[in-house]
């Protein structure tokens, strides 16, 4: 019988000085996307896959996220009374039973590497996923949920893969194809940010479901990229010693929400996304490209 996977880790330790005014008192996190914080786009990701525990790996200034998850009586008795039935079931679902979410401070930003590092004993000896909130996927079926069937089917670590042009692979960590099945590929090799020649134009996005070795190999904090503790080194690592890696071309639409154009185009897919604010939104984007135009 396979072990499913049940827990996840998020790192969400950052400080998002990208978006510095704002961050300094509200994690980056908490930025919401329409009307739900990138978090809980995350999180309900993670449900939709079957994951039961949730483990954040935190740092100093992110207690408003650990508030974010709890219960809110007081709120949610003035809804009731008022009969806003809506708005109550909108935010129990931002609701977490006690004991599924579990806090791991990282102590120093060592890299993401390091991030998943510190949630070790929760882990323990299984398979686990970590997701990354900064990136955000649309899809018909979520990122992990799909990853997580192709598990079934083909245990080892498993990175979710999107091809992007190779003028941008410096800013991934880039896949080295051994097969292409089509969704799914085999992995003989990744690289952190390379500076020239990548392996591939498919890079890494913020999806993983790794096997508890990649804690061992994580366990000897050798430093790669940018002086820090990388993930993709670890995952490779497995590659080195004849254990299954894949790559999997999810269906989706990925934002970089780490990034300030991407955070805004994201708010506008998903604000176009929702049915009560389509048209309107929709109208003033196209006054401004008409105004756009006449200014030219």
């Amino acid at each position: 019988m396979r072990t499913k996977i049940t827990k996840a880790v998020f790192p969400v330790a950052g400080l998002g000085t990208r978006f510095l005014p704002a961050t300094k008192s509200v994690p980056k996190e908490i930025m919401t996307l329409v009307d739900r914080p990138l978090i809980q786009y995350a999180i309900d990701e993670a449900r939709a896959a079957g994951i039961k525990e949730f483990i954040f790996v935190t740092s100093r200034g992110k207690s408003a996220l650990e508030d974010y998850f709890d219960h809110s009586p007081q709120l949610e008795a003035e809804l009731k009374e008022k009969g806003k039935t809506e708005l109550l079931e909108a935010l129990e679902a931002t609701n977490m039973d006690s004991g599924a979410i579990a806090y791991i401070r990282q102590h120093k930003a060592l890299g993401l590497g390091h991030a998943v590092w510190c949630a070790r004993r929760l882990i323990g000896d299984e398979p686990f996923a970590v997701i990354l909130p900064d990136d955000v996927i649309a899809a018909e079926k979520p990122c992990l949920q799909q990853m997580v069937e192709a598990f079934e089917d083909s245990p080892g670590n498993m990175v979710a893969a999107m091809e992007v042009p190779l003028s941008k692979a410096k800013s991934y960590g880039m896949l080295d194809v051994s097969e292409d099945h089509g969704n799914l590929v085999s992995v003989k090799g990744m690289v952190e940010k390379p500076e020239k020649d990548p392996p591939s134009n498919l890079a890494v996005i913020g999806r993983y479901l790794l096997t508890p070795q990649v804690l061992k190999n994580l366990n000897r904090k050798s430093t790669g990229a940018g002086g820090e503790i990388q993930l993709t080194d670890a995952i490779a690592q497995e590659i080195t010693e004849g254990r299954k890696v894949y790559g999997y071309r999810f269906q989706g639409q990925r934002f970089d929400c780490g990034s300030k154009a991407g955070f805004l185009q994201a708010t506008v897919a998903f604000g176009l996304a929702r049915e009560e604010l389509r048209d309107e939104l929709s109208d003033y984007l196209h006054e401004i490209v008409n105004f756009s135009k006449a200014a030219q």
